[in-house]
């Protein structure tokens, strides 16, 4: 009985001490940066009522825990310098060191601002990126990566650490983002903070908070959904699952319920053969987005001891759906996560099993790509554990395409997509934490909603700025690069979001594409110009940091006058004759024109057009186009015609 007390009083006191600690917020780890120049909040937890005091470059100051037990100080503005020791003391005492004082900058946005430095699986290596890891000794140069995050309400905290930038740490950096802080860090000879979060794939509207939305009419309806579903989750995701299925069966031939594609007895002579891990769309099926079927035989050897299997598919973009002998084994949201199913024992068999997989895929990409987990099956036979391999050939066959019978209802309770949650999740944790601006590299994911994301972008923006409660800080970003999936519009709309909002930039990639890659390995031209932008946003270098830009247009007879904002010391056709410009009369018919530089004009004609009325530069989804300033940027895709 003694010895029972004495464990109680134990843990009694373990529990007191844990609870007595301070804690800072995880953003306030080794090796951070902290943004000079601008009061820095310092905040964590603590007991209710305890006395917290921060200490950092000969300041020190305190505070007492609310009855929440939460704590927030205020350091007065700093000056970038040598490593310091930060201190935050209450009931204990935490010892944070290598803290600089720098400038920080949020990067956020989709795959392109997501893609590190390094190797990544399914996409092209970086350019140069093995020279570009050599050289990144750059240890004022600091990285936290953001745990990617859902939540349907704001998160108080977030995951991850500060990462000295190394040419052993680089290769998990944003590419982007790197290029940025190091031509940023090289020009302003300040440490560099980056605060990476992004999820690839994921809409505007999904970093955007409830609040703002309810502003814009078209997210009424979603936002609607996932306030049901925080409600009560079971039901809600019990009412989504049977409209997809029900979609499924409606709108997919291989799901139709006389015999779906996943039935091991199905005939499939018909079937044609892809050799996976692939990209459907680098195996002769470009720009396809819908569902695609998949199906391998796999036999199990006689000595297989009758017990579960486990099922790896690699990661999938984007959904899938997976049987094995006609059983549902699995199902997944999200176009990098591994795929790892248990396949009950009762489902296997001794001889030939049949695995199915229905995939669907969203936009951009699609496929069974493989990532970084082996495609295969493990079994236990022999008294130990094998795998077979499910690389090579599999057969296949398209189901339905999504430009013709439209999207499926959406899983709110998984998708990263949903209006909000990756405000929630990844943005609001962040919060206060003092920073300079944002870099911003996303649209993809809105093509098709280019005229909506004209208002939804700046509204983003704006929403941003309020909850940071900094002022309009600068907000750049970059215009989409040319890819076959890519619309001009998707371009426009970013154009005017930077001609309609204050304190922003845009950094046109019109040379930077690749025609058949969403994900272009050319990246260190973007870094370049996101940093050339911000010298002149948010340091007041006197400098050109954007291409020519469309003012306005005069017709005069047959001709149509070009002028230009940010003409950088005078227009230029690179490499031979101006290409890339249309001209159209009222009739609105373009048609391919002669373009040729006068002065600061460009004057714009064709031999099918007598009386102007519109002129289009780079409008395509590849556009092909040579306009560029002395000072060796590209101009911006743009119309005369905006509607």
């Amino acid at each position: 009985m003694k010895q029972i007390i004495l464990l109680l009083l134990a843990l009694a006191c373990m529990n007191s001490r844990m609870h007595a600690d301070v804690i800072p917020n995880p953003l306030f780890t080794d090796n951070a940066v902290l943004q000079q120049g601008i009061k820095a909040p310092i905040w964590g937890t603590a007991d209710p009522g305890e006395r917290v005091t921060v200490e950092f470059a000969g300041q020190t100051v305190s505070t007492t825990a609310s009855a929440e037990g939460k704590w927030l100080v205020h350091l007065s503005p700093l000056k970038a310098g040598q490593p310091r020791i930060l201190t935050i003391t209450g009931k204990n005492k935490i010892i944070l060191t290598n803290i600089l004082a720098g400038e920080v900058w949020l990067c956020s946005g989709q795959s392109n601002m997501e893609r590190q430095l390094g190797l990544r699986a399914g996409q092209q290596p970086i350019t140069d990126w093995k020279q570009e890891v050599a050289a990144a000794n750059y240890p004022e140069i600091r990285h936290f990566e953001v745990t990617q995050t859902k939540a349907f309400t704001p998160a108080q905290t977030v995951k991850g650490s500060w990462t000295v930038c190394s040419p052993a740490t680089v290769t998990n950096f944003t590419a982007i983002g790197y290029f940025f802080g190091r031509d940023l860090h090289q020009a302003r000879h300040v440490p560099i903070g980056l605060i990476h979060s992004s999820w690839g794939g994921t809409p505007a509207e999904a970093w955007t908070s409830e609040a703002a939305l309810r502003t814009l009419p078209d997210f009424a309806e979603p936002l609607a959904k996932i306030k049901r579903l925080a409600a009560d989750p079971v039901q809600a995701r019990r009412e989504t699952q049977a409209r997809q299925d029900e979609w499924y069966r409606a709108k997919d031939p291989g799901s139709a319920a006389s015999q779906p594609w996943s039935d091991p007895g199905l005939e499939t002579a018909s079937w044609k053969t892809m050799t996976l891990p692939t990209y459907w769309e680098n195996a002769g099926y470009p720009d396809f987005d819908g569902t695609f079927w998949f199906r391998r035989t796999v036999d199990l050897p006689e000595d297989w001891n009758g017990s579960d299997a486990e099922l790896h598919l690699g990661a999938v973009d984007d959904n899938d759906t997976t049987w094995v002998n006609g059983q549902l084994v699995g199902a997944t949201i999200g176009y990098n996560l591994p795929r790892i199913y248990r396949v009950p024992a009762g489902v296997l068999k001794r001889g030939a099993n049949v695995i199915a997989v229905r995939v669907l895929d969203l936009g951009s990409y699609g496929g069974l790509y493989g990532g970084n987990d082996p495609m295969q099956l493990v079994i236990n036979a022999g008294g130990k554990t094998n795998s077979i391999s499910l690389t090579g050939a599999w057969l296949c066959r398209q189901g339905v395409s999504l430009a013709d019978v439209g999207w499926p209802p959406t899983d709110y309770s998984q998708s990263p997509n949903a209006p909000s949650v990756l405000y929630n999740g990844m943005i609001a944790p962040l919060l206060p934490y003092a920073i300079r601006g944002v870099i911003w590299y996303q649209g993809e994911s809105n093509v098709g909603r280019e005229r909506q994301y004209r208002t939804l972008f700046p509204t983003m923006i704006a929403d941003w700025r309020h909850a940071w409660d900094e002022g309009d800080f600068p907000f750049l970003f970059v215009q989409i690069a040319p890819y076959r999936g890519n619309s001009p519009e998707i371009r426009e709309a970013q154009l005017l979001s930077w001609q309609n909002t204050t304190n922003t930039a845009m950094a046109v990639t019109i040379d930077c594409g690749d025609a058949n890659d969403i994900h272009p390995p050319h990246k260190q031209p973007m870094g370049a110009r996101l940093a050339l932008a911000a010298r002149a946003i948010a340091y007041g270098e006197k400098l050109e940091y954007s291409g020519p830009v469309f003012k306005s247009m005069k017709i005069e007879g047959s001709e149509a006058v070009l002028r230009f904002t940010h003409p950088g010391g005078g227009l230029v056709a690179k490499d031979g004759p101006l290409k890339g410009f249309t001209i159209a009369g009222a009739d609105k018919v373009f048609h391919p024109a002669q373009a040729e530089i006068r002065g600061q004009t460009i004057v714009v004609t064709s031999d099918a057009v007598s009386r102007p009325v519109a002129v289009r530069y780079g409008w395509a989804n590849v556009p092909e186009g040579n306009l560029f300033s002395r000072t060796s940027l590209p101009a911006s895709p743009f119309r005369t015609d905006v509607d």
